[in-house]
């Protein structure tokens, strides 16, 4: 391992005696100093498992995890979460409701002075926005105060990576944002490493250096957000992350024939029939007295709508247009393509990409040797 890693997992497993399948399965990553990984999964695919092994709250039965070149798990090895030098952020605040605010911030420094722990204290507070509330309790602030305090306490022992599972998720829309914001904000200015557990596409991809597509166990792709949305390594990641539409496809000449239409093939070709992928921002109605297709749905997202038709064949579609194109449910539309280079072919029985975009590597690769 390079010695700048904050962390590597290697081939990290872990299954619970009552179920089948184990819940978290072969996992490896290295993470490089300053990095916020985005782990990215729908309920039950094992994120948060995992992230409770890197914490030492779970053994794993095989593999290894070191967190800043120690090894904390694997080969005989065992050192507890308190001796780990982490802090985490749960979904659910997690602060002393007895204690008061000063009191929560101050329970990890415990080796400093009470002079010291009241600075750092202040300090801690003026770092996350909520200076002069030492005196309070939790249940005296509202539930983004309360994140922000868990944050603060979190920082407190100036731990080298930071695990954050689903913090927000309990907040409304703007206290969330603005959370996320300050939250990645601080952690790039202290250079403390991350690893931020959602199943919130958008979050993912907005809080991310990398991110980490997990499903049954496993990791279906790492890579910077911006490839993980533009190259998907397989269909579950491009359903989950783009969410992105699925068309039966045969290649005739230099096109792909679907029910909608024909599209031309930006990429080499390695079979000539599979799902294509069509994204639901480049699906362009155009009303038409004739058309093949019907609105059923309409709905306004503020900076765009996003419809719902039905092919010929019964196949459900969604389509995106920006706030200024407003289209009546019950329109007859025909469909073309904004951009046919974004069209990526799928194998129907196996899931995965066969276009070019399969040279990408779906198992895990070195995050320290990759930057954005």
């Amino acid at each position: 391992m390079a010695a700048s890693a904050i962390l590597r997992l290697e081939n990290v497993t872990l299954k619970f005696a009552q179920m089948n399948a184990p819940v978290v399965a072969g996992v490896s990553l290295t993470l490089a100093p300053g990095d916020v990984l985005g782990l990215l999964g729908p309920s039950g695919c094992g994120k948060t498992t995992l992230l409770r092994i890197i914490a030492g709250f779970e053994s794993p039965q095989t593999g290894t995890v070191e967190i800043a070149g120690q090894l904390v798990a694997g080969d005989g090895h065992w050192i507890p979460p308190e001796q780990r030098n982490f802090g985490m952020l749960f979904q659910d605040y997690a602060l002393f409701p007895h204690l008061t605010i000063a009191e929560n911030i101050a329970f990890g420094l415990r080796q400093l002075k009470k002079s010291d722990r009241r600075q750092e204290v202040a300090e801690l507070l003026t770092l996350v926005r909520l200076p002069g509330i030492e005196k309070r309790y939790p249940h005296e602030l509202s539930g983004g105060q309360q994140q922000r305090v868990a944050l603060a306490r979190a920082l407190a022992p100036q731990p080298k990576l930071l695990l954050l599972d689903e913090p927000l998720s309990n907040l409304d829309l703007q206290v969330r944002l603005k959370l996320r914001e300050e939250v990645l904000g601080i952690l790039k200015n202290k250079g403390i490493s991350g690893i931020f557990v959602t199943h919130d596409q958008q979050e993912a991809l907005a809080i991310a250096d990398q991110l980490a597509v997990m499903r049954q166990g496993k990791f279906e792709q790492i890579d910077t957000p911006e490839a993980v949305y533009t190259q998907p390594a397989s269909r579950f990641v491009a359903e989950f992350v783009t969410q992105a539409n699925f068309l039966p496809a045969q290649l005739q000449g230099n096109c792909w024939a679907t029910e909608i239409g024909c599209f031309a093939v930006e990429s080499k070709i390695f079979q000539d029939k599979g799902d294509l992928m069509i994204r639901e921002e480049d699906i362009i109605l155009h009303p038409a007295s004739d058309g093949a297709m019907k609105i059923e749905t309409r709905f306004f997202l503020g900076h765009e709508y996003r419809y719902s038709l039905y092919t010929p064949s019964g196949k459900k579609l969604y389509a995106r247009t920006p706030a200024s194109t407003a289209l009546p449910i019950g329109t007859q539309v025909n469909l073309s393509i904004a951009n046919t280079a974004n069209l990526k072919l799928f194998n129907s029985q196996q899931s995965s990409v066969i276009s070019h975009q399969s040279t990408i590597n779906r198992k895990y690769y070195e995050l320290g040797n990759r930057s954005r």
